[in-house]
């Protein structure tokens, strides 16, 4: 065969390929980056949330030299109906030392980490969009980028939800649509003082809010609300199978939701300036494909790493802890001059590592999330007990308990219905 031109080529530069490049680059390979946004982070949109202690593996600093945002010390779960809403609020100290989490703006952010690739060593190519892998006696011998053709020893793909890659060599199938999620999000800038005031924060810190209900008009998902210096990350994620059954359009979604009056004491006087949409994965464990070939392993996104708890959604900091685990296989298998799928065991070491042990600890997590009495009746639920406990006139007071009946009994919910839910609940989450 032909001398390859790279030891690897990595394909995505977002988190995970930027990471997997930089320590692959580190061990002393020949690395190529391959982006094809004009710059790395000019295509991404993501929420905005990193829970970043597996990347202090890698960039011990990060948080000082990175362009984060904030860091996130309160997060609040919120169910918001059309005119009330019941949250409840996080907030410790000790979240901000050492850094659990921080918001990021991924244009600034994979900017960096592309960046820390290239003084490891690895050459970014930007703006070049890979075709198809180049695969010889079924072995992936490199890539093809129009009439240009790449030859390595191993391609690393972290080219995102849809991983055109994998699918074209049969690892994974198109996405069902129960398993994706149609994301829009929009960032509006508002004054830093403004900021902390309203969200209750100070000095560099932030807050994460994740919302279910009427955000999303009832359609399986929910909204998010993250703080930067200076703006504000704002999206709604909706599962597309439910999306489209109920006939919404997401802009609409969007700006039913940039305009609820639930977020109006957040969101007022701040300005639009960037907007979009992007898929998500939403799958969970089921949603793992085959994660590697002769010659080819897939990390990230690519692969299906998301977890949605209902509390938080994890993707990034996933992504990087496949690149991690990848990038080591990978150097032992380049070292050794074989990278085959076998010799990679990627996949084993993928379920026994922390990253394979939260999937399946949220295995159930997906299907509990498809109940749509989520995002309508157990919102109307929670307000009416505590419009029973709040709401005060000239009538005797019923302890909490009695309140709690009567808003069951009228919300049409049914105690059998509540007791399977929280059961389903409770082993899902």
């Amino acid at each position: 065969m032909p001398e390859p031109d790279f030891d690897a080529i990595v394909v995505g530069a977002g988190p995970a390929g930027c990471v997997a490049a930089t320590l692959l680059a580190r061990a002393g390979h020949q690395v190529v980056l391959i982006e094809r946004g004009s710059t790395p982070g000019s295509k991404n949109l993501s929420g905005g949330v990193l829970y970043g202690r597996v990347l202090e593996t890698v960039f011990p600093d990060y948080a000082a030299e990175a362009p984060v945002e904030r860091r996130i010390t309160k997060h609040t779960t919120t169910f918001l109906n059309a005119d009330s809403a019941v949250s409840i609020d996080y907030w410790a100290k000790s979240l901000a030392k050492p850094v659990n989490a921080v918001t990021v703006l991924r244009a600034h952010f994979d900017e960096w980490l592309a960046s820390q690739a290239e003084e490891a060593g690895a050459f970014l190519m930007a703006g070049v969009r890979v075709d198809e892998l180049m695969v010889e006696s079924g072995q992936v011998v490199g890539v093809r980028a129009g009439e240009d053709e790449l030859r390595t020893r191993l391609v690393v793909a972290a080219d995102g939800v849809n991983s055109f890659l994998a699918r074209a060599v049969g690892l994974r199938g198109t996405p069902r649509q129960e398993q994706v999620a149609l994301g829009v999000k929009g960032v509006l800038r508002m004054d830093p003082k403004t900021i902390e005031d309203r969200f209750g924060v100070r000095g560099g810190e932030g807050a994460a809010h994740a919302i279910v209900g009427d955000c999303t008009k009832g359609v399986a998902g929910g909204a998010f609300l993250y703080t930067n210096k200076s703006s504000l990350s704002l999206g709604v994620v909706m599962r597309l199978d439910d999306l489209i059954a109920k006939g919404f359009k997401s802009s609409d979604i969007f700006e039913h939701c940039y305009t609820h009056p639930g977020l109006a004491p957040y969101l007022d006087g701040g300005e639009l300036i960037e907007y979009g949409s992007h898929l998500v994965a939403e799958g969970g464990l089921e949603m793992l494909g085959e994660v590697s070939s002769d010659g080819l392993i897939v990390i990230g996104e690519a692969v299906g790493l998301t977890i949605n708890s209902g509390f938080a959604v994890r993707g990034m900091d996933l992504a990087i802890g496949s690149a991690i685990i990848a990038a080591r296989l990978a150097d032992a298998a380049l070292r050794h001059g074989d990278t085959s799928a076998q010799a990679l065991d990627y996949r084993q070491r993928l379920l026994g590592s922390y990253i394979g042990q939260d999937l399946k600890t949220y295995a159930k997590a997906p299907a509990f999330l498809h109940r749509n009495r989520l995002y309508s009746d157990y919102g109307m639920l929670a307000a009416e007990v505590f419009r029973g406990v709040f709401s005060l006139d000239t009538t005797p007071r019923q302890h909490l308990l009695k309140c709690a009946r009567e808003a069951v009994r009228g919300s049409g919910v049914g105690y059998r219905k509540l007791l399977a839910d929280g059961l389903a609940g409770v082993r899902s989450l």
